[in-house]
């Protein structure tokens, strides 16, 4: 029998493990990883944000995210460019060739994922949408730390 563990320690071992396992499908199938896909993903949202709010955003450091952007860069997914109105911030946005390769990984994680998630029924599927959007609301509060300020759509 395993050890007795609190209700967040499980989600939080959970969304590390399917992370992890996310993180390797990517990196096989594209060469990508979950940090490059993460900021592919806040670009098509926000293009132009600044790499200072995507670190903010993604709860990563400065340097994680310029070296990451560096790498997108480097592979034509994204143009990194100094911002005219202050020579000291540098803003991301999605190429074409990012634009696709985003829509790929989310067609890949779809695909990797659906068949955990067809273990729960359509009633539990809907219940955890629910309860996914509730706790999202609240941990994403304005005012809370490292809030993301933004909706998401969870397809069930």
């Amino acid at each position: 029998m395993g050890p007795v563990v609190t209700v967040g320690y499980m989600l939080q071992h959970t969304a590390i493990i399917l992370m992890r396992q996310s993180d390797q499908v990517l990196q096989e199938r594209l060469g990508i990883g979950m940090s490059q896909f993460r900021i592919l993903m806040m670009l098509k949202a926000n293009p132009n944000v600044q790499q200072r709010k995507l670190a903010e955003y993604l709860g990563q450091t400065e340097a994680s995210i310029s070296r990451q952007t560096k790498l997108l860069s480097e592979k034509g997914l994204l143009l990194v460019r100094v911002n005219p109105k202050s020579r000291r911030e540098h803003i991301a946005l999605p190429t074409a060739k990012g634009l696709k390769m985003t829509e790929a990984a989310l067609e890949i994680l779809e695909q990797y994922h659906t068949p955990l998630f067809d273990l729960l029924s359509d009633k539990q599927r809907q219940q955890l949408v629910i309860s996914m959007n509730t706790l999202h609301e609240s941990i994403c509060a304005p005012g809370n730390p490292f809030a993301c300020d933004r909706p998401f759509d969870i397809k069930p």
